[in-house]
């Protein structure tokens, strides 16, 4: 049984429910800042049994031009202490945006493409908000990729008066398997995303894949590792220029019940490191890894300060880093 949707009661349409900035190396290689702006919004129709993300979501579509006024909320709150200096129009009004941030990331809990979620009007007002950066990257799931994809990609060259941003759509691969994905209730086959990648690079849209490390229905250390790599080297197969791990994490009421029953652990810090320095060792394109939270994976407070540091090192060069020789855990 998977959880039901619910309205958060504190979020607020004209508000996101959080944004940050943080370090990413970019396809020249060059270490930039990037902003993510968590929309707030209708939840995924899918409802994947390891998903919570829809306790941040509204109970219907957000009103006409709510999600630019979201964007603009972050992006002035980012951008208090740095203004543009020389970017003022005829009324006097500056833009906020931090000129330091290059790319910007808009995720939604969802599908950027679902038209529930975000208003198919409102692409054109967003697109003028986000020109200025030089890559916006969306979520969407590979059944949503279509014609929104090309005409959101052309909204933003309309709207930028110099060199266009690249659009770039992140689809949740999750693992490479298809009996797993259906368990998952993830509702979609390695066909159907290598269908949709195609798409994409027909139309001159980049992409990135999520990749789970020990989804649920994964029971070992050494399974979670294979499957990893697998789904990486299937990703990068599809085109795929970036490829996220995230470590699958305790929270659906469902994932506790599978626990339970021996069908879901969380994966062991060891082998999320092992997953992402094999991911880098392909070299066919960049591999990240998710942090967030990423404490709640270790074993041993002697090393994980360290063991931290050397994942976001990694991240940030793109090669694997000296092991991290713990006497406490070894």
């Amino acid at each position: 049984m998977v959880d039901a949707p619910r309205q958060h009661a504190d979020l607020n349409p004209l508000r996101p429910h959080s944004f940050l900035t943080e370090p990413e190396r970019d396809e020249s290689g060059k270490v930039i800042s990037v902003a993510t702006i968590f929309l707030t919004n209708r939840p995924c129709p899918w409802h994947c049994i390891y998903c919570d993300l829809w306790k941040n979501t509204l109970t219907e579509t957000a009103p006409p031009g709510a999600i630019a006024a979201q964007i603009d909320f972050a992006l002035a709150q980012l951008g208090r202490d740095e203004f543009h200096k020389s970017n003022s129009d005829s009324s006097g009004i500056r833009e906020t945006c931090p000129s330091n941030i290059k790319q910007i990331k808009l995720y939604n809990a969802g599908s950027f493409f679902d038209p529930k979620a975000i208003p198919p009007e409102d692409y054109e007002t967003i697109a003028e908000r986000v020109c200025r950066f030089e890559r916006i990257i969306v979520e969407c799931h590979p059944a949503l990729v279509g014609a929104s994809s090309v005409r959101f990609r052309d909204l933003l060259k309309q709207a930028s008066a110099g060199t266009p941003p690249r659009l770039e759509v992140a689809m949740g691969l999750e693992i490479a398997d298809d009996d797993i994905l259906a368990k998952l209730n993830k509702r979609m086959t390695l066909e159907m995303f290598s269908r949709a990648a195609k798409f994409l690079r027909e139309h001159d849209i980049d992409m990135r894949a999520f990749v789970m490390v020990k989804p649920p229905f994964v029971r070992t250390e050494a399974e979670a590792l294979t499957f990893a790599q697998r789904s990486i080297d299937f990703a990068f197969e599809c085109g795929a220029s970036v490829v996220s791990l995230i470590p699958s994490r305790f929270g659906p009421v469902e994932l506790t019940r599978l626990a339970e029953r021996g069908e879901f652990a969380p994966p062991k810090l060891a082998t999320f490191e092992a997953a992402l320095d094999c991911g880098v060792s392909v070299g066919q394109g960049r591999v990240f890894a998710d942090l967030w939270d990423i404490e709640k994976f270790s074993d041993c407070s002697n090393c994980f300060e360290q063991r931290q540091a050397r994942l976001r090192e990694t991240n940030l060069q793109q090669s694997t880093q000296p092991r991290i020789v713990c006497k406490a855990c070894e």
